[in-house]
Protein backbone atom coordinates (compact mmCIF):
# COMPACT_ATOMS: atom_id res chain seq x y z
CA UNK A 1 0.00 0.00 0.00
CA UNK A 2 1.15 3.55 -0.78
CA UNK A 3 0.51 6.43 1.53
CA UNK A 4 0.54 9.87 -0.41
CA UNK A 5 -0.47 13.41 0.71
CA UNK A 6 -3.82 13.13 -0.96
CA UNK A 7 -4.18 8.96 0.41
CA UNK A 8 -7.63 8.77 2.67
CA UNK A 9 -5.79 7.91 5.69
CA UNK A 10 -5.85 11.60 6.51
CA UNK A 11 -8.48 14.22 5.66
CA UNK A 12 -9.31 17.87 7.33
CA UNK A 13 -13.21 18.27 7.94
CA UNK A 14 -14.45 21.51 8.30
CA UNK A 15 -18.45 22.56 8.30
CA UNK A 16 -17.97 26.09 8.28
CA UNK A 17 -15.59 29.06 8.49
CA UNK A 18 -15.99 29.70 11.90
CA UNK A 19 -14.91 25.79 12.97
CA UNK A 20 -11.36 25.46 13.13
CA UNK A 21 -10.19 22.69 10.61
CA UNK A 22 -9.58 19.68 12.83
CA UNK A 23 -6.79 17.09 11.63
CA UNK A 24 -8.69 13.18 11.41
CA UNK A 25 -6.75 10.27 9.55
CA UNK A 26 -8.78 7.52 8.53
CA UNK A 27 -8.74 4.57 10.18
CA UNK A 28 -11.29 2.11 9.36
CA UNK A 29 -14.37 1.63 7.15
CA UNK A 30 -17.59 0.01 8.15
CA UNK A 31 -18.47 -3.38 6.07
CA UNK A 32 -22.01 -5.76 6.30
CA UNK A 33 -24.13 -6.13 9.10
CA UNK A 34 -23.57 -9.09 11.58
CA UNK A 35 -26.99 -10.66 12.85
CA UNK A 36 -29.79 -9.02 13.64
CA UNK A 37 -29.44 -6.79 16.69
CA UNK A 38 -27.32 -3.75 14.62
CA UNK A 39 -23.23 -5.30 14.64
CA UNK A 40 -21.15 -4.52 11.68
CA UNK A 41 -17.50 -5.77 10.39
CA UNK A 42 -15.50 -3.13 10.38
CA UNK A 43 -12.30 -3.20 8.86
CA UNK A 44 -9.54 -1.57 10.36
CA UNK A 45 -6.53 0.36 8.30
CA UNK A 46 -4.91 1.39 11.42
CA UNK A 47 -2.50 -1.00 13.42
CA UNK A 48 -3.23 0.25 16.41
CA UNK A 49 -6.51 -2.08 17.81
CA UNK A 50 -7.38 0.72 20.69
CA UNK A 51 -8.94 2.30 17.79
CA UNK A 52 -12.12 -0.44 18.57
CA UNK A 53 -12.17 0.48 22.16
CA UNK A 54 -15.45 1.08 23.85
CA UNK A 55 -16.59 4.77 23.79
CA UNK A 56 -13.84 5.77 21.12
CA UNK A 57 -16.00 7.99 18.73
CA UNK A 58 -15.36 8.46 15.17
CA UNK A 59 -16.50 11.31 12.45
CA UNK A 60 -18.25 9.91 9.94
CA UNK A 61 -20.36 11.42 6.44
CA UNK A 62 -23.12 10.36 8.60
CA UNK A 63 -21.99 12.28 12.36
CA UNK A 64 -20.67 10.64 15.19
CA UNK A 65 -20.57 7.49 15.87
CA UNK A 66 -19.57 5.83 19.23
CA UNK A 67 -18.24 2.33 19.89
CA UNK A 68 -20.34 0.48 22.96
CA UNK A 69 -18.81 -2.72 21.98
CA UNK A 70 -16.25 -4.90 19.81
CA UNK A 71 -15.09 -8.05 19.52
CA UNK A 72 -13.94 -10.67 17.08
CA UNK A 73 -15.58 -13.58 15.29
CA UNK A 74 -13.90 -15.80 12.88
CA UNK A 75 -11.08 -13.47 11.71
CA UNK A 76 -13.02 -10.43 11.45
CA UNK A 77 -13.95 -7.56 14.05
CA UNK A 78 -17.47 -6.73 15.24
CA UNK A 79 -18.74 -3.43 16.23
CA UNK A 80 -21.90 -2.35 17.91
CA UNK A 81 -21.98 1.38 17.86
CA UNK A 82 -24.71 3.48 20.26
CA UNK A 83 -28.30 3.73 19.55
CA UNK A 84 -27.59 1.41 16.50
CA UNK A 85 -30.13 -1.46 17.59
CA UNK A 86 -31.01 -3.79 14.58
CA UNK A 87 -29.93 -5.15 11.10
CA UNK A 88 -31.60 -2.05 9.25
CA UNK A 89 -30.03 0.57 11.23
CA UNK A 90 -26.25 -1.27 10.99
CA UNK A 91 -27.19 -1.09 7.13
CA UNK A 92 -27.76 2.52 7.00
CA UNK A 93 -23.58 2.53 8.29
CA UNK A 94 -22.66 -0.02 5.40
CA UNK A 95 -19.31 1.81 3.60
CA UNK A 96 -19.10 4.94 6.30
CA UNK A 97 -15.29 5.76 6.61
CA UNK A 98 -14.05 5.80 9.95
CA UNK A 99 -12.20 8.84 10.74
CA UNK A 100 -10.23 9.85 14.14
CA UNK A 101 -7.73 12.09 15.58
CA UNK A 102 -4.59 11.71 15.66
CA UNK A 103 -3.14 9.52 18.61
CA UNK A 104 -0.80 11.22 21.12
CA UNK A 105 2.43 9.11 21.15
CA UNK A 106 5.98 11.11 20.63
CA UNK A 107 7.93 7.55 20.14
CA UNK A 108 5.95 6.37 17.25
CA UNK A 109 6.56 8.08 13.49
CA UNK A 110 3.20 8.37 11.77
CA UNK A 111 2.41 8.49 8.26
CA UNK A 112 0.51 12.17 8.62
CA UNK A 113 3.72 13.58 10.42
CA UNK A 114 6.07 12.10 7.59
CA UNK A 115 4.71 13.51 4.30
CA UNK A 116 6.03 16.57 3.85
CA UNK A 117 8.66 16.61 5.84
CA UNK A 118 12.32 17.72 4.47
CA UNK A 119 14.76 15.17 4.86
CA UNK A 120 18.53 15.81 5.45
CA UNK A 121 21.57 13.76 5.33
CA UNK A 122 24.36 12.83 8.11
CA UNK A 123 26.12 15.50 6.61
CA UNK A 124 23.38 17.91 6.31
CA UNK A 125 22.53 17.77 2.82
CA UNK A 126 18.80 18.29 1.92
CA UNK A 127 17.93 15.36 0.12
CA UNK A 128 14.24 16.44 -0.82
CA UNK A 129 10.77 16.68 0.70
CA UNK A 130 8.22 12.84 1.53
CA UNK A 131 5.98 12.70 -0.88
CA UNK A 132 4.82 9.42 0.42
CA UNK A 133 5.56 5.89 2.21
CA UNK A 134 5.26 2.70 0.81
CA UNK A 135 4.95 -0.20 2.48
CA UNK A 136 7.45 -2.90 1.68
CA UNK A 137 7.55 -6.15 2.90
CA UNK A 138 11.40 -5.73 4.36
CA UNK A 139 10.81 -2.28 6.20
CA UNK A 140 8.48 0.95 4.92
CA UNK A 141 9.89 2.82 2.09
CA UNK A 142 9.93 7.03 2.25
CA UNK A 143 9.45 8.16 -1.28
CA UNK A 144 10.89 11.42 -1.82
CA UNK A 145 9.80 14.14 -4.19
CA UNK A 146 12.84 13.10 -6.18
CA UNK A 147 12.48 9.90 -6.75
CA UNK A 148 14.72 8.63 -4.15
CA UNK A 149 13.26 5.55 -1.62
CA UNK A 150 14.93 5.59 1.84
CA UNK A 151 13.66 2.88 4.04
CA UNK A 152 12.76 3.99 7.50
CA UNK A 153 15.01 2.49 9.48
CA UNK A 154 17.35 5.17 8.20
CA UNK A 155 15.75 7.70 10.20
CA UNK A 156 17.69 8.90 13.11
CA UNK A 157 15.82 12.17 14.46
CA UNK A 158 12.01 13.24 14.22
CA UNK A 159 11.81 15.31 16.52
CA UNK A 160 11.93 18.63 14.52
CA UNK A 161 8.19 18.95 13.34
CA UNK A 162 8.77 19.24 9.44
CA UNK A 163 12.50 17.88 9.34
CA UNK A 164 13.62 14.43 9.17
CA UNK A 165 17.53 13.70 9.75
CA UNK A 166 18.26 10.21 8.43
CA UNK A 167 21.92 8.08 8.76
CA UNK A 168 22.08 6.19 5.11
CA UNK A 169 24.71 4.25 3.66
CA UNK A 170 27.50 5.84 1.10
CA UNK A 171 25.50 5.42 -2.15
CA UNK A 172 22.25 5.28 -1.38
CA UNK A 173 21.45 8.53 -2.88
CA UNK A 174 23.03 8.16 -6.07
CA UNK A 175 20.64 5.39 -7.38
CA UNK A 176 18.68 7.77 -7.14
CA UNK A 177 16.79 8.05 -10.98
Amino acid sequence: MMWTSRSSSSTDIGQSANVELIRLLEVGRVGRPHGLSGEVTVSLVSNRPERLSAGTEFHTDAGLLRISSTRGHQSRLLVRFEGIDDRAQAETLRGLVLRAEPLDDPDELWVHELIGAKVLDQSGCDRGVVTGVADNPAGDLLELDNGALVPLRFVVDSSTAGLLRVDTPEGLFDLTP
